[in-house]
C-alpha cells in the first residue's frame, strides 16, 4: 500500500516537472508568437488534466505528446472554433495593419502585406485574431483580408506568382494607364494571369485583376532561391533613407526599428522574427563590433538590465543603418561626430538561415 501511494507521489510530481516545462515550452508566458491560458488540474480519478484554452492544435497536440497522460479532452483550441471556411485567409490590402487589440485605437503591432497568407485564430466583430508566417500573432481587420481555404491556398502556392522587388509601384487597370487598383509595396505578393511583354496582368488575393510593370517584380521562386546576400540588404536599407518612423510599421512605407531590419531581409527571401527583442536572441553572437560585418545585426538597449529596445544594420567601418525618428546611418565609433549608441549584443545571420527565428522563405509551407 505503501509503495503504491509513493508511486502515485512519484508519478505526480512527474507530471508536474513535465507541466511546468511544458508550459514553459508549448504555453509561453510572452505571448506574440504562442497564445494560450492554460492550468493543470488533479481530478478525482487521478488522472492530470489541461483546462483553458490553446490557439493552435499544434499546441495542444505539443501538449499530448510531450505530457503523455494528461487529459486534453478539457482544453479548448481557439483556430477549431473558427468556421472551416474561416480558419485561413490572405491580405487583399498592400499594408495591413495589425493591433494589440481587436479596435482601431489599440497600439499598432505590426503591418504585412499583399498576399500575405495569415492563420485565423480568433474573431471579434470586425477583428481578426491572426498568426502571420513569422508567427507574430495581432488583431486585424476583417476589411484587410480575403477568406481562402487550405485548398485554394494549395493552389495559390502552385500557381505562377510574382512578388514585388521595387520599393513601391502601382497595380493599374491598365498598362502604363494613371488609374490604379492598388498601391503596391517590396513584398506584396500577386498571381500571374498574363505575362506577355513589359507589364503583366496579375490578380490581387480578392480577384481585383489588373497590370503591373515586369521591372518591378520578381518570380515567386527566383526571390525565394536567393543565397545570403549582404550587398543586397544594404541596397534596401539605403533605399529607405529618410523614411519615417512609425512604431510597428513594417513595410517600405513607413516602419520602425525592427520593421526596417525585418523589410531589408525580406527582400533577401528570409523571414526574421518581428521584435528587436526576439531578433536579440537568433543567430550567432558577435563579441565586438569591430568583428562586425555587413549586415550583422547591433542590438541597443539598458545596459543595466541588458532589456533590447533598437536594432539597426551594420554596414561598414562602424557604420550601422537603422530606423530612429527616420532611416539614417550613424557610427559605433565614440570618436565619429556620427556617434549614436554603444551595442549591447550584435548577431550575425549569415550562415544561420534555417535556424530558430530565421527561416528561409522557399522553406516556409505557407508559401511554398
Amino acid at each position: 500500500m505503501k509503495r503504491a501511494i509513493l508511486m502515485m507521489m512519484v508519478a505526480s510530481a512527474m507530471l508536474t516537472t513535465m507541466a511546468d516545462d511544458a508550459v514553459s515550452r508549448f504555453l509561453p508566458k510572452d505571448q506574440r508568437n504562442a497564445i494560450s491560458e492554460v492550468t493543470f488540474s488533479d481530478g478525482d480519478d487521478g488522472v492530470k488534466r489541461a483546462i483553458g484554452w490553446v490557439g493552435t492544435a499544434a499546441q495542444r497536440d505539443s501538449i499530448v505528446r510531450f505530457m503523455p497522460g494528461v487529459n486534453v479532452d478539457s482544453l479548448r483550441v481557439l483556430e477549431l472554433e473558427m468556421p472551416a471556411d474561416k480558419r485561413w485567409a490572405q491580405v487583399k490590402v498592400a499594408v495591413a495593419s495589425l493591433r494589440c487589440e481587436p479596435r482601431h485605437g489599440g497600439e499598432m503591432a505590426t503591418q504585412t502585406v499583399m498576399g500575405t497568407p495569415v492563420r485565423v485564430l480568433q474573431q471579434q466583430g470586425e477583428w481578426l485574431r491572426v498568426q502571420l508566417p513569422d508567427e507574430y500573432i495581432a488583431w486585424i481587420p476583417e476589411s484587410s483580408i480575403s477568406f481562402t481555404t487550405p485548398e485554394a491556398l494549395a493552389s495559390w502556392r502552385g500557381a505562377k506568382r510574382v512578388i514585388v522587388t521595387a520599393i513601391a509601384t502601382w497595380m493599374m487597370g491598365v498598362p502604363r494607364g494613371d488609374e490604379p487598383v492598388s498601391d503596391l509595396v517590396m513584398g506584396c505578393m500577386l498571381e500571374v494571369k498574363d505575362n506577355g511583354g513589359d507589364w503583366l496582368r496579375v490578380a490581387t488575393p480578392d480577384g481585383r485583376e489588373g497590370y503591373v510593370a515586369r521591372e518591378a517584380v520578381t518570380s515567386m521562386r527566383e526571390w525565394a532561391s536567393q543565397s545570403f546576400n549582404a550587398s543586397q540588404i544594404e541596397r534596401t536599407a539605403r533605399k529607405m533613407m529618410g523614411a519615417g518612423y512609425l512604431w510597428g510599421g513594417t513595410s517600405t512605407k513607413v516602419t520602425d526599428c525592427s520593421g526596417l531590419v525585418k523589410v531589408c531581409y525580406l527582400g533577401n527571401g528570409i523571414i526574421l522574427h518581428r521584435d528587436a527583442s526576439q531578433q536579440a536572441k537568433n543567430g550567432e553572437l558577435v563579441t565586438d563590433w569591430h568583428d562586425a560585418r555587413l549586415g550583422d545585426l547591433l542590438f541597443f538597449g539598458n545596459a543595466k538590465t541588458g532589456r533590447v529596445t533598437h536594432v539597426g544594420i551594420y554596414l561598414r567601418d562602424g557604420l550601422y543603418i537603422h530606423c530612429s525618428g527616420q532611416v539614417k546611418i550613424n557610427s559605433l565609433d565614440p570618436e565619429s561626430d556620427k556617434y549614436l549608441y554603444s551595442p549591447l549584443s550584435i548577431r550575425r545571420v549569415a550562415g544561420r538561415v534555417g535556424t530558430t527565428g530565421i527561416t528561409a522563405a522557399a522553406r516556409h509551407p505557407w508559401l511554398f
